[in-house]
């Protein structure tokens, strides 16, 4: 049986004053399945293409971080799943950020995060 999820791409802008991004990943939340997760896949070349001075493991450094929040570390420990990913995903001007929420159907949360990265990420 497909249960429902939200999702947000992760997008870099190293520059926000000229609004140019690339996608870097993707954070899922399956309240049903108990699931938060971030998945990341940074492409330094296609980065470096629209800001040759990006600061790549600042930018590796803060992905990270990402992942950290979904599993509960750092200010995150108290929250639970769905604050976690409503703080992820709300909006901000940081060289990392999330895209919209989007919604889906699927079977293993796990499986269609992996699905959505190959399609929106690498």
């Amino acid at each position: 049986m497909k249960i429902p999820y939200e999702y947000a791409v992760i997008q870099a802008v190293p520059r926000i004053e000229r609004g140019e991004l690339i996608n870097v990943g993707v954070v899922l939340y399956c309240q049903r399945q108990d699931f938060l997760d971030a998945h990341t896949h940074l492409d330094e070349d296609r980065l470096r293409a629209i800001h040759p001075e990006a600061d790549v493991p600042a930018i590796r450094a803060a992905l990270d971080a990402w992942g950290k929040t979904c599993a509960g570390g750092g200010p995150s420990a108290g929250m639970r799943l769905g604050e976690r990913f409503r703080w992820l995903v709300a909006p901000r001007s940081t060289i990392l950020r999330a895209g919209p929420v989007h919604m889906g159907l699927a079977t293993d949360a796990a499986a269609e995060l992996e699905r959505l990265v190959d399609l929106l990420v690498r």
